[in-house]
């Protein structure tokens, strides 16, 4: 059975001060906040406003071509001048998101060293790694499906579904 478990707004909201202070301490500094679609979209306007640094977004989750491909062309572009480039996400999960960004910005030329990943929350047994994490999980112990305030307003069955679309998650 599925154990859904809802962020509240006040534990997101920290998890963003949490991000943005653990930049604000590190010498490397992104130059944009990419925030990734869906789930990344609104944590990184909120870290955007917290940090003052100007967001972008790219659209991996409708798996519409045109709207995710060209835009990662276009960022990996811009590391060939020196910009660096922080992805913000929910969630490292199964780390596929990450990989296939990592994998279509090194296809596109990003320069090594120039993109970093954040997530709200980091599946430490994820294959995929991040740079900076707000909290940290391991799917092998936490199989809750976590609910975002964004996500909140969702009809249960949507909810569901997206639990449902890779079951080694929550099983």
């Amino acid at each position: 059975m599925t154990i859904y478990t809802h962020v509240p707004q006040g534990e997101f909201v920290a998890a963003i001060r949490t991000l943005a202070d653990v930049l604000a301490a590190d010498d490397w500094q992104p130059d944009f906040i990419i925030g990734v679609g869906r789930g990344g979209l609104a944590p990184a306007v909120f870290l955007s406003h917290a940090t003052g640094l100007p967001m972008l977004s790219v659209d991996y989750s409708s798996h519409v071509k045109d709207f995710a491909d060209a835009p990662l062309e276009k960022l990996a572009a811009r590391t060939q001048t020196g910009e660096r480039l922080l992805f913000l996400d929910d969630i490292n999960d199964s780390g596929r998101t990450i990989a296939h960004l990592r994998e279509k910005l090194a296809a596109s030329g990003a320069v090594p060293g120039t993109i970093r990943f954040a997530t709200l929350i980091d599946n430490v047994s994820s294959e995929q790694t991040v740079d900076y994490r707000a909290r940290t999980i391991d799917r092998t112990v936490t199989k809750d499906w976590f609910i975002f305030p964004w996500e909140a307003v969702a009809p249960d069955v949507a909810i569901a579904a997206d639990a449902a679309a890779v079951p080694e998650r929550i099983a």
